[in-house]
């Protein structure tokens, strides 16, 4: 080997690169299911995983931003394996209400950013409240999968109107995110908790669902033929075609002949046509109109 002439630098480098393992270079892709259980200080982030895995991993207490730190816990069930991070608090107490809330939404924003599926937690003897509906448009303007867990139910007097009222509270709130899922539990005494694993893989699965061109310009054009595109001015709106261009979110590319008749009121019509025909619980769906140019 001559460094100056480079005389057998690459036989060199092949040689100490065969003693690597396959694959050093390369990170493996943890292609686990990542679920952020976010929400307000004391709604119980905390009791939740600690039911969840049957162990006390997190301080809890009564006091609001007592965990110390947020760690993220394995959790397998029914042969799979999930990873829940938990934002549970503060550091350090704080004896300053605005303080704590500001730092909890910091905190929940650098877990939504992580996670495939967000669950906000939210304190039934509360109710649903503004500061519920801040970090819920976190995860919703970011696209992530969205469980509303309504937690401490079992603390709730109840009647036979209860739920009812309980529901359309937290969707008059959360009115931006009517796709989000829906679950009411008791993190103390387990109730309904597993069903939280059959909301998870119901929203991973929406979220990850493609729709075939075809198919979903078929629902389009009975779309259109339903309810007439906007017109302004003497132009009406026409749409070309639209397809499915990405996942995590559902993303969909609308080719139109002038973006500006495309009517905020009109995608969210084709949006719940799609979803009458395909579902997608628990995902928002994002639209990105763009112009074609008529032919001839």
């Amino acid at each position: 080997v001559s460094a100056s002439s480079r005389l057998g630098i690459g036989e060199l480098l092949d040689a100490v690169v065969s003693y690597f393992p396959e694959g050093a270079d390369d990170e493996e892709e943890d292609l686990r299911p990542k679920i952020a259980i976010v929400g307000k200080p004391n709604v119980g982030k905390s009791s939740i995983i600690n039911k969840l895995t049957g162990e006390n991993r997190v301080i809890v207490s009564d006091i609001a931003g007592t965990t110390r730190d947020a760690v993220d816990t394995d959790i397998c069930r029914n042969g799979k394996e999930y990873v829940f991070i938990d934002t549970a608090g503060l550091r350090r107490k704080s004896k300053i209400k605005e303080e704590l809330e500001r730092y909890s939404i910091i905190r929940a924003v650098t877990a939504v950013e992580r996670a495939d599926v967000v669950a906000v937690v939210i304190d039934a003897g509360e109710g649903v409240t503004e500061q519920d509906a801040k970090i819920a448009g976190i995860a919703h303007e970011r696209g992530k999968g969205i469980i509303i867990v309504v937690n401490k139910w079992d603390a709730i007097e109840k009647n036979d109107k209860t739920i009812y009222e309980f529901t359309r509270r937290i969707r008059e709130v959360l009115s931006f995110m009517p796709y989000a899922q829906l679950l009411f539990i008791s993190a103390r005494t387990g109730q309904r908790l597993e069903k939280l694993f059959e909301m998870i893989d119901i929203v991973i699965e929406n979220q990850t669902l493609r729709i075939q061109t075809g198919v979903l310009n078929e629902i389009i054009m009975e779309a259109t033929a339903m309810q007439q595109p906007p017109s302004d001015k003497g132009r009406r709106l026409k749409i070309y075609y639209g397809t499915q261009v990405s996942v995590k979110p559902p993303t969909f590319v609308i080719f139109v002949n002038d973006k500006e008749l495309m009517h905020f009121s009109y995608v969210r019509y084709l949006e719940n046509r799609i979803r009458d025909a395909f579902g997608f619980q628990g995902t928002s769906l994002k639209f990105i109109i763009r112009e074609r140019k008529e032919q001839g």
